[in-house]
């Protein structure tokens, strides 16, 4: 089985440098898979009222000295000094999201507020544990927080379960749900705490979904949902996650106007689907060896024209292709069939069409899979219609 980094060349997704150790190069075709899983998230949650937001990459360390993050995550934080100040590169986009939240006064009316986040974070990372895609300095997680009222978490750890569900589903991932709880080192006192971890459980009970236990093992403000998957080659791993927060809120002095007229403080849920995109994609690509489902194949279809007699009508198709929105190339150089056929299965693209003398007289195509089955003779609208559902990610 080959290592995601290895995939990664022999399809020129992306590289590594020295100059950035920790931080990925993404070339176009890699890129393209990156966009294509963001743009997915966004489309499945685009009914829920998520409203995404940019906040600064560096800020002054005094913010997560308030948050709780300088004293319970302290270790994992680049800092720098800028006109003798102290500044942090932010490794998580909670405490901003805090203060976009802040900027004007909430009513109970407002909530819950959903502000989602695809921002550039910076972990600390040893030199030493530093692996591919896998773990790095430099990642972007596809993360929300919402703030709500304490009636309505369970509603909403519902639909987030149910919205996990449904992208692994999408991604024929069978997920694993566990319950993770208040560590060693951890803000506020016990009794909130177990509030939180309460809600998480009913909330599972509820949704009817199995969990086991991870004890000890929440994140510092807060009880979680740990939602993993195993890969095809049997490894587990930990993706998603879904975390319930009545402390950073506490630190953070956020209130909302309740319907009484007195201030009142929201919880927050934080939620990440995929994690860090750049290691779902590393776990992605070595659970499928590259063979990835053709809505999120940066090529989906190879025109390979036996020669230049069928140029002009191998153009035609690739126009036609184009205007349907399929990600399409076509293959001009002068090489044996039997050589194109090998370079665009080596580059795991979906679908080869093959185009000849007989295909341009009957103004059809010769359908082959990557896998080298062969489809036969077919015209373009059928096989537009046959990759409809294909190019569908619902």
């Amino acid at each position: 089985m080959k290592d995601h980094r290895q995939i990664g060349r022999e399809l020129d997704l992306f590289s590594f440098h020295q100059f950035a150790p920790g931080a990925i190069f993404w070339h176009p075709k890699g890129w393209l898979i990156y966009q294509t899983l963001v743009n997915f998230i966004r489309e499945k949650t685009k009914d829920e009222g998520y409203m995404e937001t940019s906040t600064p990459v560096m800020v002054k360390s005094a913010l997560f000295k308030q948050s709780g993050h300088w004293e319970h995550f302290g270790d994992d934080i680049f800092n720098l000094k800028v006109d003798k100040e102290d500044y942090s590169l932010k490794p998580m986009n909670c405490p901003e999201s805090t203060i976009v939240y802040s900027s004007k006064i909430r009513s109970y009316h407002d909530l819950p507020l959903k502000l989602s986040e695809f921002g550039i974070l910076h972990r600390n990372e040893l030199s030493g544990v530093l692996g591919g895609l896998l773990r790095v300095r430099q990642f972007v997680i596809d993360d929300a927080h919402l703030f709500v009222r304490r009636d309505q978490i369970q509603e909403e750890i519902h639909k987030l379960l149910l919205l996990v569900m449904d992208v692994y589903k999408t991604l024929d991932f069978v997920p694993k749900f566990y319950l993770a709880t208040r560590p060693e080192k951890a803000m506020g006192d016990t009794k909130s705490w177990q509030e939180a971890e309460k809600d998480l459980e009913e909330a599972l009970k509820s949704a009817k979904v199995k969990f086991g236990m991870k004890l000890k093992e929440g994140a510092f403000y807060g009880p979680k949902i740990d939602i993993h998957i195993n890969d095809s080659q049997g490894r587990d791993w930990q993706l998603a996650t879904i975390q319930l927060d009545f402390q950073i809120p506490q630190s953070m002095n956020l209130s909302f106007i309740n319907q009484d007229g007195q201030k009142e403080r929201p919880a927050m849920i934080h939620r990440g689907i995929f994690g860090s995109l750049e290691r779902f994609i590393g776990i992605l690509l070595e659970h499928t060896q590259g063979n990835l489902s053709f809505w999120l194949s940066p090529i989906q279809v190879v025109i390979l024209p036996i020669s230049d007699k069928v140029a002009s009508y191998a153009h035609k198709v690739f126009e036609e292709l184009k205007v349907a929105n399929i990600r399409t190339e076509i293959d001009l150089r002068n090489e044996r069939l039997e050589a194109k056929i090998r370079n665009a299965t080596l580059q795991k693209i979906p679908y080869l069409l093959v185009i000849g003398e007989k295909e341009k007289e009957g103004q059809k195509i010769a359908v082959r899979t990557r896998e080298g089955k062969d489809l036969g003779q077919m015209e373009i609208s059928a096989f537009k219609k046959k990759i409809a559902g294909e190019n569908s990610n619902t």
